[in-house]
């Protein structure tokens, strides 16, 4: 198990990880810092409200990545199954009707 040294909002926070987590966990620390400076200026100062509104503003972020559409996806999917649709329609079309 390795140890790691993060920087997020102007402080050192070791972290223990499984060894080959370290660059993600760089990246993670990252995304965090990111959010840093703003989140100071709202705290005013304290640590702990800090990390606080950087935890805020990330999860606002995934609230909103939840809330709207995907990427296409669903679109894409969509029409997939129409394509299939008008398939069977037409197969079925195409068949001698029974009398």
């Amino acid at each position: 198990m390795g140890q790691i040294a993060l920087n997020v909002a102007g402080r050192e926070y070791q972290v223990g990880c499984r060894d080959g987590e370290e660059p993600k966990l760089r990246a993670l620390a990252a995304m965090l810092e990111s959010h840093a400076a703003p989140a100071q200026r709202a705290a005013g100062g304290s640590t702990e409200r800090t990390l606080l509104y950087i935890a805020l503003m990330i999860a606002d972020e995934l609230a909103d990545r939840d809330a709207s559409p995907g990427n296409g996806q669903a679109a894409q999917i969509l029409t997939q199954i129409a394509d299939r649709l008008e398939k069977v329609a037409s197969a079925l079309e195409e068949r001698p009707q029974n009398p």
